[in-house]
């Protein structure tokens, strides 16, 4: 037998069986082989699909889509069709209203929606998975998350580079095994495509803040410098980003954080005249080596035994990580990278816990993002967490 068709028959025994199900969970024990019944917001004109996401519950044999909303017809039609949705609607709200689901995937990148979404999920009592950046700010990040934990709902986020099991394996490594010898600092890299700067640091740092949290806990402090065509950033140099992800500054960004172990994380994203160069990422620096993750389609993982950090070394060979684990296939392809965190939801709806990748996750990202925002405002240095839950840079205005 296949791994895949052992692990869909285990999944359908699993849902024959007897469960237990936190409160919020509308799939019950007496319903021999229920499937989760889900549904997809969308917007085509807002934010649209951000990366596939009203396509992830294909991953799952015991999931079917009962519903899709977005307000544009067109749209609306085509990712229907798309992910098999059995109905469809203009309107979320009479959606989740009509469908009351137990699942839902948010897939709008623009965050300007996002609380909305998330609160209408937290009164129909329905668990999820929302696409990244997380919200505009902390403030709507504390209301979101209070308004789970009162329902009990599990919820995650497409922190889909931080959940493939090579990642983890890296950690181990890195940080348990002492692959490069003792970690001395961890540097990261936005896209620095046109949106380099300000922006890129909101929609892509967002991963890198998230991997550095993955291997190195909550950061203490955050420094940063700022600048705009070479100069100073100023309260005129505020703008909004070129989708609704909120107001952004900069088209160059050098930002510190200080973690335990005084080891010490950076971000940088620079306008400049090569786009695409592949740096996006993070590295590794160790007393005996250097470890990098490039965020592609599925992570590339690489080390190399150097202490000098140096081409020319006495070992300047990049290697592939040692036993690392084998990616299975999932259908849909196009998707096959979300796969750990839709089963990890699953799972964590049944067991009653909290998902592995979850909205506290999407917080401590959003607070490491609006801690570089808030450092203007305090002469380029901020201790965390942050006091002022609101997005620093209108208050700077």
């Amino acid at each position: 037998m296949k791994r895949r068709d052992f692990l869909y028959r285990t999944a359908a025994a699993t849902m024959a069986a007897p469960l237990i199900y936190s409160q919020s969970t509308r799939v019950h024990a007496k319903d021999a082989g229920a499937k989760y019944r889900a549904c997809v917001i969308g917007d085509t004109q807002q934010g649209g699909y951000g990366h596939n996401l009203h396509m992830m519950w294909a991953l799952r044999d015991d999931v079917e889509v009962v519903g899709l909303a977005d307000p544009d017809e067109a749209g609306r039609a085509q990712r229907a069709e798309e992910c098999d949705a059995q109905r469809t609607y203009a309107d979320y709200r009479e959606m989740l209203e009509t469908e009351q689901p137990d699942l839902v995937s948010i897939a709008p990148r623009w965050t300007i929606h996002h609380k909305e979404y998330l609160l209408a999920c937290a009164e129909v009592g329905a668990h999820g998975i929302i696409e990244k950046p997380f919200t505009v700010d902390l403030a709507e990040a504390d209301a979101v998350i209070d308004a789970m934990q009162a329902k009990n709902l599990k919820w995650t986020i497409a922190f889909n580079f931080r959940a493939a099991a090579e990642v983890a394996h890296a950690k181990h490594l890195i940080m348990e095994e002492g692959l490069i010898g003792e970690l001395l600092e961890v540097r990261g890299r936005g896209k620095e495509d046109h949106r380099a700067g300000g922006e890129d640091l909101v929609v892509l740092g967002v991963h890198n803040f998230d991997m550095m949290c993955y291997f190195l806990g909550k950061p203490q402090w955050c420094m940063a410098d700022i600048t705009q065509d070479g100069r100073q950033v100023t309260p005129e140099d505020v703008r909004e980003a070129s989708e609704p992800l909120g107001p952004v500054v900069g088209d160059s960004i050098h930002a510190i954080f200080g973690f335990d172990n005084a080891v010490q994380g950076s971000f940088a994203s620079k306008k400049h005249d090569d786009e695409f160069p592949g740096r996006w990422g993070l590295d590794f620096y160790g007393s005996r080596g250097i470890a990098t993750i490039r965020m592609t389609t599925m992570p590339q993982i690489a080390f190399i035994e150097e202490p000098t950090w140096a081409p020319g070394g006495r070992n300047s060979e990049w290697q592939r990580l040692p036993d690392r684990p084998q990616v299975e296939r999932r259908e849909p392809l196009m998707v096959m990278q979300y796969a750990p965190i839709i089963d990890d939801l699953i799972k964590a709806i049944e067991e009653d816990r909290a998902p592995k990748v979850n909205l506290e996750d999407g917080r401590n990202a959003t607070e490491m993002i609006q801690a570089v925002f808030e450092t203007p405002l305090h002469g380029g240095r901020v201790d965390l967490p942050l006091t002022d839950r609101e997005h620093p840079l209108p208050r700077w205005q």
